[in-house]
Order: C-alpha cells, then structure tokens, then sequence
C-alpha cells in the first residue's frame, strides 16, 4: 500500500512542477521584443535624485529641465527610453525614474549623458539592471492616444 502511494505522490507532484506551453505564445513577437523563454528580457532602471549642482540662474535651471524634457522625448523616439516620470514630494529627493531599453549600466550611462539637467549635476542618476515583461516597451504605442496635452 505505501508504494502505491508513493507512487501516486510522485506522479502528482511532477505534474505540479511541469511548465506547460502558453496557447497564447507568439513567438514572432516574443522574438521581435527580445523575450526570453518567461517573456522577461533586462533593462536598466534609473532612479533620479537631486544633483549636488546648485544653480541660481532660473533662466538657466529652466532651459537645462527644457533640455531634459527633450531629451526625454528624443530617447523614447529612438527607442532607448520605455518608462519615464516624475516623483511627487518627498523627503528622500527623488526625483523621477527611467527604464531605459538597454542591457548593460556602460549603455545607459552613455545615453545618460545627453540629458543637459544629468550632465550638469542637477539630476544626479542611480542605474541598476532590471528583468521586466519584454512586452514594456509596447505601452508606448498607446501612451500617446491617452495624452490629452503634450509637453
């Protein structure tokens, strides 16, 4: 009898740990979006924090966050930047965050760079990897149909 059950525990249990095969599964897509066999594939996260830079010229704080801005919209157009916002207040000085579409922190330092309020220290940014759906950067396609306004 308590082979039987044995068994019986084993063969359940096996089948408890079985991956089966998603029916909705397009491997076109999970090509074309870099997928991995979980459909996760790795960014880099950002994390925005008040820069050590204290600059009094308002004009020119002004013209630097116009600078971001744009640089914001020019990474999304090229397809670097998937995810970006700001933080509300806090005590911590964050800022705001970027997924950047890239794999390695090397990468998203170079793209970091062309941010005028990061270059000039008042942003001050922390990278690390991230393993996200591979499906992110697809929400972009609608992001623009729910903006009522454009920055």
């Amino acid at each position: 009898m308590k082979t039987y059950l044995l068994l019986a525990l084993l063969l359940f249990s096996n089948k408890a740990f079985c991956q089966e095969l998603n029916p909705k599964y397009d491997s076109a897509l999970a090509d074309s979006l870099g997928s991995d066999d979980y459909g996760m594939k790795y960014y880099t996260f950002v994390l925005l924090k008040t820069g050590k830079t204290i600059i009094e010229n308002k004009e020119e704080v002004s013209n630097l966050f116009k600078g971001h801005m744009e640089n914001i919209q020019k990474l999304a157009d090229d397809g670097k930047l998937i995810v970006a916002g700001p933080f509300g207040k806090n005590e911590r000085n964050y800022r705001g965050i970027f997924i950047l579409n890239v794999k390695t922190i090397e990468e998203a330092e170079v793209l970091l760079q062309s941010d005028p309020a990061i270059k000039a220290g008042l942003l001050e940014a922390e990278i690390t990897p991230w393993y996200g759906s591979s499906a992110l950067p697809t929400y972009l396609e609608n992001s623009e149909k729910v903006n009522k306004y454009s920055f």
